[in-house]
């Protein structure tokens, strides 16, 4: 299963806050119903998530990734701010 990710036009432009957290670092967008975590794990890699609520215009979302380098993981972050309204595709 493929996820294809289109513009939600009332999504356009939202703001993403950083939000001081001791476990890490996080991002909340304004609207507050989304939201990305970025912290490093046990064993040294970087894990980023992107959980979106249900209640959010664009519907509901999660993913979670590992990458080796805390430079690759914020990479990862500015994609998952980039994200708006996901639909399922066909293979």
């Amino acid at each position: 299963m493929r996820r294809a990710y289109i513009g939600a036009p009332e999504l356009a432009g939202m703001e993403w806050h950083e939000v001081d957290r001791q476990t890490g670092r996080e991002w909340e967008r304004e609207d507050g119903h989304a939201v990305i975590r970025l912290r490093q794990t046990a064993r040294g890699d970087w894990a980023v998530t992107y959980d979106r609520l249900e209640q959010a215009g664009d519907g509901s979302a999660y993913e979670r990734v590992e990458v080796g380098s805390e430079d690759a993981a914020l990479t990862r972050v500015e994609e998952f701010k980039e994200r708006t309204a996901s639909v399922e595709a066909e293979p």
